[in-house]
């Protein structure tokens, strides 16, 4: 029986022909229309033509000549292509899923893929897009964001600082500079401070620098006459002209380039601004806040920055901390996302999440910052069908943690058995190059292993390091197998042995 046609269609990446092959008929057996492309450039071809918008999600070998996996991934991060992605690899162990996870990818599994394990993931993906596209409960939405489009979560003193130095900024129209990694909620900053301003019932203009073509720049901040340049059919105002009489935040400002810096000062010495292809000048009365992500002030010893300009923005710094160092905001902000989604949208079972789930999301460092957090619950909350959110939720997150429970939750599917080596384990050493080797007589029997020689029981540290000698003894050095009947993680299995003195050489025959 042939499976239902599925109008979505996945784009195959993989440079070796007989894999594309095997995964189209998969995946085509499954009801998907496919697209297969032969390596990384074709890929970014693909997802940037005119058929992009055909692709529904992607299936993408990491370890490729020329433009690898990694290399799709950072081209769709910096181009904003959403696409959802499932990574697949052969090679490199745990921290290489590890790393296309963080860059953005959806999911990861372990050539030779089982067809239900990608079926699963497939679905998954779709589903989570399906969500995404689904028309929003707009007047719920819209009470919910009134009320809570401002509203920083801030519990922990760094925040609370933070939050102390947003309301000052806005009792007057310095210049604000935020400077934080991505993701930690810059805008969100920008846009409290010009809701507490005077230029509240103002235009706020929020301009991305970094997703400006560099030709462009000029154009869309200062505008242009019709004519200055090919292309230019219409006049055009320019941000800062929009912004007139309120705010203008631009964002990522470390990415302009040092011709457009010159502008830039001038407009805010000056207050005026001049289109392309204009003669005249035009005054502007704007509230400026700038935002970056990059180190300004060592853009300006290398000459990327100017430094009158950074002095010019930098009047009133505001320093925005990553989630990993304000980990007790990370229950309320789980709390608040969760209402949010469930406020925007209609169908969602998890109405909260559990303590150990947000023990578990405490322990993760979140490169991605808030926004992955946010994405993150979202992920789990369209995937779930229980009123509460919990451990198996997040396995994603817990495959990148050492937390045993989740480690041990993990095990249950393929991933786990990726060989992952600990930092100071000899790269390229596998699992068939250690045997055990003839370890004390004290693991003969259980007695030996619970009691010490006066009868008394041995204290857990010493028992923890004799059950894991025995795990090797008995499983024949088979590292993955010991880990998983363990229930730790390979990474803590090898620290572990690191800990208690038994070093992979002494291990081996």
């Amino acid at each position: 029986m042939s499976a239902q046609v599925n109008k979505s269609t996945i784009l195959i990446v993989d440079d070796d022909p007989v894999q594309r092959r095997i995964l189209q008929a998969a995946i085509e057996n499954m009801g998907y229309k496919t697209w297969c492309c032969k390596n990384g450039e074709a890929a970014i071809d693909a997802l940037s033509g005119p058929h992009s918008s055909d692709i529904d999600a992607m299936v993408l070998d990491l370890m490729m000549p020329g433009i690898d996996g990694h290399g799709v991934l950072k081209f769709m991060r910096e181009q904003g292509i959403n696409k959802p992605t499932i990574v697949q690899t052969a090679q490199g162990g745990m921290d290489t899923a590890v790393k296309a996870m963080r860059a953005g990818a959806f999911d990861f599994v372990i050539k030779p893929v089982s067809p239900d394990r990608l079926k699963s993931s497939l679905c998954d993906a779709l589903k989570i897009e399906a969500v995404k596209s689904t028309p929003k409960k707009q007047s719920i939405e819209a009470t919910f964001n009134r009320a809570n489009t401002q509203k920083m979560i801030a519990s922990t003193d760094t925040m609370n600082r933070v939050a102390e130095l947003v309301k000052r900024a806005a009792n007057s129209d310095i210049p604000v500079l935020i400077e934080g990694e991505s993701g930690t909620g810059k805008e969100l900053i920008a846009k409290s401070i010009q809701a507490s301003s005077d230029r509240a019932n103002k235009p706020l203009v929020i301009v991305n620098c970094g997703a400006i073509p560099e030709n462009l720049v000029e154009s869309i901040l200062f505008g242009h006459e019709k004519g200055a340049f090919t292309g230019a059919t219409e006049k055009h105002t320019g941000k800062f002209v929009e912004a007139n009489g309120g705010t203008l935040f631009l964002d990522e400002i470390g990415e302009l380039p040092l011709s457009t810096q010159v502008k830039i000062l001038r407009a805010i010495q000056e207050g005026e601004v001049e289109p392309v292809g204009s003669s005249t000048s035009r005054k502007v009365n704007i509230r400026l806040i700038s935002a970056t992500n990059r180190d300004l002030i060592a853009a300006v010893r290398e000459n990327r920055f100017r430094e009158d300009l950074y002095y010019r923005l930098n009047v009133f710094p505001i320093l925005v901390p990553p989630l990993r160092n304000r980990r007790g905001d990370i229950r309320d902000l789980a709390e608040h996302f969760i209402a949010r989604h469930n406020a925007s949208q209609q169908g969602f079972a998890a109405q909260a999440i559990s303590d150990a789930a947000i023990h578990l999301l405490e322990r993760y460092d979140w490169p991605g910052n808030i926004r992955q957090l946010e994405n993150t619950i979202f992920r789990a909350m369209v995937l779930c069908d229980r009123l509460t959110l919990d451990l198996q939720d997040f396995q994603h997150i817990a495959a990148q943690v050492d937390l045993p429970a989740a480690t041990h939750q993990q095990s249950q599917i393929q991933a786990v058995n990726a060989p992952e080596l600990a930092p100071n384990y000899p790269i390229g050493r596998s699992d068939v190059d250690i045997a055990p080797s003839d370890f004390d007589t004290e693991l003969s029997n259980i007695d030996n292993l619970m009691l010490e020689n006066d009868g008394h029981i041995r204290p857990l540290v010493e028992i923890e390091r004799l059950a894991i000698k025995h795990a090797i003894t008995h499983y024949n050095g088979q590292m993955s197998e010991v880990a998983r009947r363990l229930g730790i993680g390979r990474s803590t299995l090898y620290r572990k042995l690191k800990e208690f003195g038994i070093e992979p050489e002494t291990l081996v025959e």
